[in-house]
This record gives structure tokens, sequence and C-alpha cells, in this order.
């Protein structure tokens, strides 16, 4: 097995593998009198289709017998309340600096206390699709919560017979000293009087996600919105991942086929909202035969450089397929989003964000008729999605050490998907390195394993810019004919300015507009000098911030300092 479920008497026990404090807090819970296993999907959806608030609606679910449910399934919408995207405060990991994880293991004490007088559901799932590959992942969620249970089940790779075969035959992850994941969530749970129990450990004292990702198992509470499910499931793989081998990436791949029969695997890195879904996803005309990995959560191989997708199904932003648009037809559910009636009476998504922002549905892996589960050709570039006007549409990155503190000091706008406190100026510059806000652990660990991929194993690093150029726009058009440039060879970068270390491509397919930079212009180089300063400080800060826990080797802050200097 890829996780550990059971041990021998002699391997239980106080210091050994799987049983800290906050694991065994945790995972009690699961085997309680008041705890029922959901175990198919079929279960999962009759649950959350009877569950008081869901909607059911007379879209049919494509194909649902391939996907373990009923043919006249139909898709589910469940809308949360005001809440509609994730809340990054009410995070806290265990061994970081300032994490007070003895009163937080005493609120998960008394939650799961709490939770006694209330039917709790425990569903299990895949994560990883391949045999080198693949975790065990449980759930312990209350009743009334059926529609994150089904959602997270169809997120994931439930337990169907061909996965559980897999499962079997796939390799041990860390010697087989890796457990299961375990994650117990309530929705329900607000804070309230109990003895020894210090709420001033919590940011927020409505909500917490807390995770012991060394022991891969977290607590989630107060929180409805199904994409803390989500990516609270994603942080421990990405985690267990990072501790044996692999780089864990927050974005998209694909495998192009050249005419010559040669392979071109390209690796996107971006926030919700970057264009990394639409730039995985973009079939190029049918100008060559395309596979994908996934657009949002996937593992590199830092020594045979092979990738592995971790779920799949694809979580999207509804706005993006409007009411009636073809793709719909592969939606397995629906949150956040409203519902009206056709002219034949039959109940609809209204998929654009009216209600709300972020209205999202879970879309099958039927969708995108070129999905792979592994690539197992090596990966041959990486693209640091940015939105940061004084960088042009592309730049390729020489060096390993910039090309990883590139992705370090990723700079982009905040998402929508994200929950923010008010007055956040949401088109402010931000630094969210390798565009991963989930990663659990000192960030020097993925700049090794990044550096590793461009030092060791030739991987190409590029940086492209989705957003505007100084006030051009750059379009999908752009970006995307960059790409095919690119993989077919035909790139010509030279020499950028004044760096020594940065090329620029001038001309590529499909370029809709003038983006050349103007290095005579003093605003212009102002701002970009700013904005290398701008990664400079972000550098100098992990140095300093959270008694310098994400603080990156010297020669990433030579790196970034290298360029403002070039600009004086």
């Amino acid at each position: 097995m890829s996780t550990k479920a059971y041990y021998p008497l002699n391997e239980i026990g106080a210091g050994k593998p799987g049983f800290s404090k906050t694991r065994s807090i945790i995972e009690a819970a699961f085997y309680g009198n008041n705890v029922v296993k959901v175990n198919t999907l079929k279960e999962a959806y009759e649950l959350a289709k009877n569950s008081p608030g869901t909607v059911v609606t007379d879209m049919p679910v494509y194909h649902g017998e391939e996907f373990g449910l009923e043919k006249d399934a139909k898709v589910l919408l469940f809308n949360d309340g005001a809440v509609t995207g994730r809340y990054a405060a009410a995070r806290r990991i265990k061994g970081e600096p300032g994490v007070d994880e003895a009163k937080l293991d005493k609120v998960v004490m008394d939650a799961i206390y709490e939770t006694r007088w209330k039917t709790m559901y425990h569903a299990e799932c895949f994560v990883g699709l391949d045999p080198e590959f693949m975790v065990k992942a449980h759930l312990l969620i209350p009743e009334g919560e059926e529609n994150i249970l089904y959602n997270w089940m169809i997120n994931f790779q439930y337990m169907s017979d061909e996965y559980v075969k897999m499962y079997k035959k796939s390799k041990p992850v860390g010697d087989g000293k890796e457990p299961d994941i375990y994650i117990f969530s309530d929705p329900q749970w607000a804070p309230h009087d109990a003895p020894d129990v210090d709420y001033s450990c919590l940011s927020d004292p409505l909500t917490l996600c807390y995770f012991d990702t060394n022991q891969n198992c977290a607590a989630i509470l107060g929180m409805r919105y199904f994409g803390e499910h989500k990516k609270g499931t994603l942080t421990m793989a990405w985690a267990l991942a990072n501790r044996n081998g692999y780089a864990a990436c927050h974005g998209g791949q694909k495998e192009y086929t050249l005419p010559d029969g040669s392979k071109f695997v390209a690796s996107v890195y971006g926030l919700s909202g970057s264009g990394k879904s639409t730039l995985t996803h973009a079939k190029h005309g049918g100008k060559y035969p395309i596979t994908v990995l996934h657009d949002d959560a996937f593992i590199i191989n830092t020594d045979t450089c092979s990738s592995v997708a971790l779920e799949p199904t694809y979580f999207d932003k509804t706005a993006d397929y409007p009411t009636g648009c073809p793709d719909n037809e592969y939606l397995l559910s629906a949150q956040n989003c409203s519902c009206t009636l056709d002219e034949n009476g039959k109940i609809q998504l209204v998929t654009e964000d009216i209600r709300n922002g972020n209205g999202r549905a879970i879309k099958s892996k039927l969708w995108s008729p070129n999905r792979v589960d592994k690539i197992d050709a090596p990966v041959n570039a990486i693209f640091w999605i940015m939105k940061d006007p004084t960088i042009p549409p592309v730049v390729k990155l020489k060096g390993a050490a910039l090309a990883s503190v590139m992705g370090a000091t990723l700079a982009t706008k905040t998402s929508t998907a994200e929950r923010v406190a008010a007055g956040t100026d949401l088109n402010a510059l931000r630094i969210v390195p390798y565009a991963n806000p989930f990663r659990t652990y000192p960030l020097v660990n993925d700049y090794e394993k990044f550096k590793k991929l461009v030092e060791e194993k030739n991987v190409d690093c590029y940086i492209v810019n989705t957003g505007d150029f100084m006030g051009a726009k750059v379009k999908p058009a752009d970006t995307l004919g960059i790409l095919e440039t690119i993989v077919e060879g035909k790139a010509k970068f030279e020499k950028w300015g004044p760096f020594e270390d940065i090329e620029i491509m001038y001309d590529w397919s499909g370029k809709t507009g003038d983006f050349t930079p103007n290095l005579e212009d003093k605003d212009y180089v102002a701002a970009l000098k700013n904005a290398m300063q701008n990664r400079v400080n972000a550098v100098e800060g992990f140095a300093t911030k959270k008694e310098g826990y994400d603080k990156l080797p010297d020669e990433a802050l030579a790196a970034l300092q290298k360029l403002v200097d070039e600009l004086n």
C-alpha cells in the first residue's frame, strides 16, 4: 500500500511514525460509535441529494455510471451562505514559528468532543492517480454536510474496483512509513466557553484550518466552502510528496507531440484566474496531438522528471461557462450558483457570477478527452505565470538560482477564489511563492526542487505575463502563440537590455500588438527596477519573518540583487 493504515502492535506507540499528539486526537474520532461509513459514490450521492437545501437540477450527469453513479444521476447544487472563497487567515501549520500547537490541540479536542452528539460520516478516497504515487485520504464530517462529503469524493478518486486494484499494487511512499491522510471537519463548529480551551491561538475566532502535515492530518473547523476541503487535502498530499523527492505543483501540465514524434512537456504555474487552466486545456487549433495531465494539482519526480496528477476532476469557475455552454454537459456538481426554470420548466444552473463571485463546479474527467493520469516524458519547460505590468509577455531565465527564485517571488493579483479582508486592493501585486499558497513546509524545499530541475535536469524556465504590459493587454492569443513558438523550437531569444541572465523574445505566433519594452523611458525603467526591488525585499523578508522559517540560500537573493544592480 502507498500509505499505511494498519500497524503491528510493536509499531504502535509514542514517538513512532503516525502517532503524534495531534494525529492521535484526530484519528480516534473516526472510530466512534456515532460514525457511519460511506463506502460508495452512490451512497454519497443519495445523502447529498436528500440533504436539506440541496437543489437537484434537471441537468443529467454525463455518463454518470462511469463514475460510480446511477445512470439517472443529476447535477446537484448547494450554496454555502455568504462565504464563497478560501480564507488563508484561518490556516495554522504545526511546527511553524508562532503556532501554539498546545492550544490548537485543545481546540480540536473540544471540537471533536462536541461532535459526539452528531452523526458523523466517514469517507475515503485516493489522492494521486498512478501506482508511482497514490495515498489514501479519510474525511470525517457531520450529518448536514453531505454535499461537502459528496464533492470531496468526486473531486478526488473514489474507490472504484480499478483504482483499489491499482492501489494494492502501488509503490509504498516513504519506505512504507507514511500514514494515511486523516481530515476531521465540522463546518458547524463555533467557539464556546469550555474548560482549558483558549481561542487566542486563532486569528479569526470563528474558523480554523489546522495542519500537522508531518503526520498527514488536519482539522477544518467552521468552514463550509468546499474549496477548503479540496485544498486542505492537497496541502497534505503536496507536503507528503515534497518529503519524498517530488516537486509540489499548483499549476497545469500538458504534453505536445510534434510532427517528428518528439514530445514537449510544458508546466504552467499560476493562481486561480491567471490563465493556467486556459493554457493547459488549449488545443491550439489541432496543430498537434496534446495530452493533459491536470490544470491544478500534480507532482514532478525530481529524479525521473515524470509527472503524476493528484485528482481526476476539475474544480472550475462557472462564470467562464455561461448557461447553455456545451462544456456544462460535463458538470458533476455546483456550488455557490443560482438556478432558474427554463422554457420547459426544468431547473437549470445560472452559472455566471450573479449571486456572488467565484461560483464553482466540479467537472468530470471526460471534459478533457485527451486526459492522462501520468506523463512519463520528462518535463521540458516551466512557465511562471505572472500579472506584473513591468514584465513583457515572455522572458527566458538563465541560471538555476534565478529561475527558481523568480518562482519563489511570483508576482500576481489576488484571486476571486480567496476570501480577503475588507479594504484589500485586489489589483495590488503580491508575492505568492510558486503560485502555491498551500505550502506547509519551509520555502527552501520548493526552491531546491525547482532549482534541481533547471540545474541538473536541463529544464528551461520562462516567465509569461498574462495580465497587461505597461497598459497593453496581453491577450490569450499572445500567450498561446508564445507557447506554440517555444514548443515548435522556433523561438528566438536575445539578451534583454542590461540583463545578463534574462532573454526576451520579440516575435511569436498570433501576436496581437507591440510589446517592445522601452528601456529609454525613465518611468518604465523605474517601474521595472521597483518590481525587481520588491522581489529582493520579499526574499529579505523570508529570512526574517516567522523566525527565518522560509529563508532562502544567499545565492537566491544575490540573483535578484544582480537584476536591480543591472538597472542602475
